[in-house]
């Protein structure tokens, strides 16, 4: 089926947003580690090259400069890629960002398969898992370059630490200047039906384009975006079970740890006793592509989870 990309990439809609921000913030600071063009800081550091800091190939340099930053009293963005964020400098993150609960956002670009052709050390596919252990952090994922300005400016606006993925090309257009977000709130795009699909980032287009597939073929399918992995909406999700004969979550991300696991243990804790079945990585790592064409690999294209729900039912 069809899909209409963004003009630009989530990472350079961060970017965009960040610089809106700095220009009305003095506090806040930007900090890179070899990734200052990469995810977001061309601008910035063109605007206030004083305020945007590059400090090399040292990730856990960067988290702990990041760190005293925000004891001093900035607001900082310390960024690099997903699969770095979440494991190289995890231990740093965990002890120096989210113990104190300082105010620092992890921009995490090549979230998820969209490190592409990079291969497995740059795809990061567990780290939603990662972070979401952590407590104190808040966890979030843009689908595409309007919701990414939207996200940027409502975290910016939170004070305490936060992941935020991000993705490496342009992504398929889903929403546009109207769209909202609030932290711990997911977005119903379409209402429940038989079927409920659950995504964020990269997938939630794909969802929308299988639920049209379902509805063709008779079968009722709401949509719901969780931009929120935590504080995540267990009330969304509690109400499209009483609704639906089966939940269905879609993620490029392992199966284990992310969205699927969040609504699995959503879904115990409340005792609803509603089947769901988890799209995604099974258990297993990424290979070199596309991004596009690799989500198709995994299982992820709106067919085949058209053809997976119809199996399921």
């Amino acid at each position: 089926m069809e899909k209409v990309f963004d003009d630009i990439s989530t990472r350079e809609a961060f970017g965009a947003a960040l610089v809106q921000l700095a220009h009305e913030n003095k506090d806040l600071m930007y900090i890179a580690a070899d990734t200052l063009k990469s995810v977001g800081g061309k601008e910035i550091h063109k605007s206030y090259p004083d305020r945007a800091l590059n400090v090399g190939i040292s990730e856990q340099n960067m988290i702990l400069m990041a760190a005293g930053m925000a004891a001093s009293g900035a607001k900082v963005f310390a960024a690099t890629y997903a699969a770095f964020a979440s494991m190289r400098i995890c231990e740093q993150i965990r002890t120096f960002v989210a113990y104190p609960g300082l105010d620092v956002k992890i921009a995490a670009g090549l979230g998820g398969l969209s490190g592409g052709i990079e291969g497995v050390t740059h795809q990061g596919t567990e780290d939603i898992g990662m972070m979401r252990v952590i407590p104190g952090m808040t966890v979030v994922c843009a689908a595409d370059a309007a919701s990414t300005v939207k996200i940027t400016r409502a975290i910016a606006e939170y004070e305490g630490p936060v992941y935020l993925r991000l993705g490496r090309d342009p992504s398929p257009k889903v929403f546009d200047e109207n769209y909202k977000f609030e932290l711990g709130k997911a977005n119903i795009l379409r209402p429940s039906g038989r079927v409920t699909l659950l995504g964020y980032g990269s997938c939630i287009g794909r969802c929308l384009l299988a639920a049209r597939l379902l509805e063709e073929s008779g079968i009722s399918c709401g949509v719901i975006e969780t931009p929120s992995l935590k504080p995540f909406d267990k009330e969304a999700v509690i109400k499209a079970a009483e609704k639906s004969e089966l939940l269905a979550t879609v993620e490029d991300h392992n199966i284990i740890g992310g969205l699927g696991s969040i609504v699995l243990e959503t879904l115990a804790e409340a005792g609803t006793g509603t089947k769901c079945i988890r799209m995604g990585l099974k258990d297993e790592f990424g290979t070199s592509g596309n991004c596009e064409e690799l989500l198709d690999y995994y299982g992820m294209s709106p067919e085949n989870i058209c053809r997976t729900i119809k199996e399921q039912l």
